[in-house]
């Protein structure tokens, strides 16, 4: 397959961007509760099964296996077998940083399940580049691997919106987002929508999937996420998104991410951002 020119793909040595990153997670034996990201969700699974819970069913994903989440889509992880832990490592990349790797085309993944041994040698090359330093054809090595899934991926048959994004939502999903470093209660975010507690998160859940402070504490952590640095005061960033202690931010961002926030910040020592014009 023949794509059109090439973009350059430059690394500095800073903290990454939010463009792309990467998280690397070993022994998994929680699940993650129902979440989405508004990034593609690329895993490399290097040791057990994982199981996603999507809207039309289950997928399941062995050792050597590169599973693939779309950006909004609403999904959980529940363990298959707590004795058999998992390991993977997973790639966030933004629509928007992929179609612009792609000269600009829009797609989605359908086959979410790839057994390629080429692509998973892509994979672990630049997982490799990225842990170690070395990031002279980082860039390269990115776009390679794009190419390399773009066949198993369509173009959207129209510009998709998530639940999140509809027109009923857009004031709650503002102020939410708004308050994040508040302390959110179910009443006040009901009445936003002129609907009784129960009404609201019958309602709220019909059209994402997700219960309200579901959404809400995903939201916080994700967030929190996003401002953590390898210099960062953990405790303090607990308590300006009003978590009760430490203790309870780090058990919240670990259902969430996979890892304890402290394990976060020092695996971004060794990330770079990828930047492009």
């Amino acid at each position: 397959m023949v794509y059109g020119k090439l973009v350059p793909v430059i690394f500095y040595k800073v903290t990454i961007s939010n463009e792309i990153s990467f998280i690397s997670i070993e022994n998994q034996n929680q699940d993650f509760p129902k979440h989405f990201h508004e990034t593609f969700c690329i895993s490399l699974i290097r040791n057990g099964i994982e199981k996603i819970e999507l809207e039309d069913g289950f997928l399941y994903s062995q050792a050597n296996c590169i599973s693939i989440t779309n950006p909004y889509e609403v999904h959980a992880n529940p363990v298959v077998d707590r004795d058999a832990k998992v390991s993977f490592d997973t790639l966030y990349i933004s629509g928007d940083f992929l179609s612009h790797l792609l000269n600009g085309k829009d797609l989605e993944f359908k086959n979410r399940q790839i057994r390629d041994p080429q692509i998973n040698s892509t994979f672990i090359q630049l997982l490799k580049q990225l842990k170690s330093g070395d990031h002279s054809q980082s860039g390269l090595v990115l776009k390679n691997l794009i190419y390399q899934l773009y066949p198993h991926s369509q173009t959207p048959e129209r510009e998709k919106h998530s639940s999140f994004q509809s027109d009923y939502l857009t004031e709650l999903i503002t102020y939410i987002e708004q308050n994040l470093e508040d302390k959110l209660y179910l009443d006040e975010l009901a009445k936003i929508i002129h609907l009784n507690k129960f009404g609201f998160s019958k309602k709220f859940k019909t059209l994402t999937g997700m219960t309200p402070m579901s959404y809400v504490l995903m939201k916080k952590v994700f967030s929190a996420k996003n401002k953590i640095s390898p210099d960062c005061d953990l405790t303090d960033l607990a308590y300006a998104y009003n978590f009760t202690d430490i203790a309870h931010f780090s058990h919240s961002f670990k259902r969430y991410v996979g890892i304890s926030p402290k394990e976060y910040r020092n695996q971004l020592s060794l990330k770079l951002p990828i930047l492009y014009k």
